[in-house]
């Protein structure tokens, strides 16, 4: 064993580490000089947004249903829940 009850080879694996993490810090650019900042690029973005739901939004217009069509679809409604072919536990009790 050698200083610190560690052998050679763990050394030389702390080594390689230190390397592999020199190796990725000087890659690194601490400057920060950019011409906008997150809070800039968030104030565009909503900008934008704000400008699309102006323009882009078109409301929906669906057809009038008269009293007549809608007690009808409701009755073909029901009688398919009545008469589906599975009988699982949904939580509806008539």
């Amino acid at each position: 064993m050698s200083e610190h009850g560690k052998t050679p080879d763990e050394f030389d694996e702390e080594d390689l580490i230190r390397s592999e993490f020199d190796s990725i810090v000087s890659g690194l650019s601490l400057d920060e000089s950019t011409p906008n900042t997150y809070l800039d690029d968030l104030e565009h973005i909503e900008k934008i947004d704000a400008q699309n739901l102006d323009e882009g939004f078109a409301q929906p217009n669906p057809p009038r249903v008269n009293p007549i069509d809608l007690f009808r679809s409701a009755k073909i409604a029901i009688k398919r829940w009545f008469n589906r072919p599975y009988r699982e536990d949904d939580g509806v009790n008539l």
